[in-house]
C-alpha cells in the first residue's frame, strides 16, 4: 500500500503558501497555482512543512489523501523549479517553429498545423529540431505535450512522428519478400 499522503512537503525558500479554507495557493519565482483540497482531507503548515491528515482508512479517503499531497507537491515543485517536457520530431521535412504564442508544426500533412499555447506554457525549438515545453503546472504541461504528440504519433515501421524524449518505440519488421 502506498504511503504518499503521509510524506510531508518541505517548502523551499522563495515560495509562499496561502491558505483559505480548503484551498492551498502556491506562489514562487516560476508562477502562481492553487488547488482545492478534497473535503475529508485536512492539512496543516508548521515550520515550513505541509502535512496532510485523513479522518479514516476508507479506500476513497486514502486515494484522496495521496492525490491531495501529490497535487500540492507538484505545485510547490512547479512554482520553485518548474517542469520541462521535450518532444522529438523525427521524419523528413517534419519540423516545428514557435511564432509568438503558437507552435507551427509541419508533419507531412497537406497543411501546416498551428497549435495555440495556453497561458502558463512556454515553448522553444533547438537547432536539433527538438521542441522544449516548460511550465509550472505539471498537468497542463503533460496535456499540451500529449496534444502535440497526438497530431502524428510515432509509427512502428520507420519510427517517424512526434515522440517524447527517451520514449522507446517498439519497431515492427516490414513485409517479407515472397519467392519468385
Amino acid at each position: 500500500m502506498s504511503r504518499i499522503g503521509n510524506a510531508p512537503i518541505a517548502i523551499p525558500k522563495g515560495v509562499k503558501i496561502q491558505t483559505e479554507g480548503q484551498t492551498i495557493g502556491v506562489e514562487g519565482p516560476k508562477g502562481k497555482l492553487s488547488f482545492v483540497v478534497p473535503d475529508p482531507i485536512s492539512f496543516a503548515i508548521e515550520d515550513q512543512v505541509i502535512s496532510f491528515k485523513r479522518p479514516n482508512d476508507q479506500r476513497t479517503v486514502r486515494a484522496l489523501h495521496g492525490m491531495a499531497r501529490a497535487m500540492t507537491n507538484n505545485m510547490v515543485v512547479g512554482c520553485s523549479e518548474g517542469f520541462k517536457r521535450t518532444l522529438e520530431i523525427i521524419g523528413v521535412g517534419y519540423r516545428a517553429t514557435v511564432k509568438g504564442r503558437n507552435i507551427d508544426l509541419t508533419l507531412g500533412f497537406s497543411h501546416p498545423i498551428s497549435y495555440p499555447l495556453p497561458d502558463g506554457v512556454d515553448a522553444e525549438v533547438d537547432k536539433d529540431g527538438k521542441l522544449h515545453l516548460s511550465s509550472a503546472n505539471k498537468a497542463l504541461l503533460g496535456s499540451v505535450a500529449a496534444d502535440i504528440r497526438r497530431y502524428r504519433p510515432p509509427e512502428p515501421y520507420k519510427g517517424k512522428g512526434v515522440r517524447y524524449l527517451g520514449e522507446r518505440i517498439i519497431r515492427k519488421e516490414g513485409k517479407a519478400r515472397g519467392k519468385k
